[in-house]
């Protein structure tokens, strides 16, 4: 990571934003390029805790979420829903971890239509030696006090609902 900067770039941005006469959108501005600049930061680190297991983030996503499925698979459409992405991102994601041994496609035993994506035992240990690796380099030193936490969660998760991400109350 490069040497801090002498003064948060975001901070002079929004005092630009406010000089440029955009002071009623300022702050949400200064917030919004906040989050971004902190998912950048994040995702680096997670990105180089996961490099000595040849995951990107995006690939240990899948093989978390097939880690926690009852049955020990899922369809691919129903990974596609709960990850939240394409249904393209996730065939490209089977694809290279099924290259590497990791999940294995199967059919569906009873919808000919669908395709099952499931753990190998290689990528059972794989998903279970990345998590542990994250949970102690990462998530336990996440830069957040518990408060923050906390509050990141409720004010993240109110936008989030209102975005239509999800509906539960």
């Amino acid at each position: 990571m490069a040497s801090p900067l002498p003064r948060d770039p975001i901070a002079e941005a929004r005092r630009n934003w406010e000089r440029h006469g955009w002071g009623d959108v300022a702050a949400p501005m200064a917030a919004i390029t906040a989050i971004m600049r902190t998912q950048q930061i994040l995702l680096a680190r997670i990105e180089e805790v996961l490099k000595p297991f040849g995951l990107t983030f995006a690939r240990y996503e899948l093989l978390a979420l097939l880690s926690f499925a009852r049955g020990g698979s899922l369809p691919m459409s129903r990974a596609s829903a709960l990850l939240q992405v394409h249904p393209t991102s996730v065939t490209n994601a089977v694809d290279r971890l099924e290259q590497a041994g990791l999940v294995a496609r199967s059919p569906h035993p009873t919808d000919g239509r669908t395709t099952l994506i499931g753990l190998t035992a290689a990528g059972r240990a794989l998903v279970r030696r990345a998590t542990a690796a994250l949970n102690a380099e990462v998530f336990a030193h996440s830069g957040f006090t518990d408060d923050d936490v906390e509050q990141l969660i409720s004010v993240l998760g109110g936008f989030r609902r209102r975005a239509g991400d999800f509906t539960d109350p």
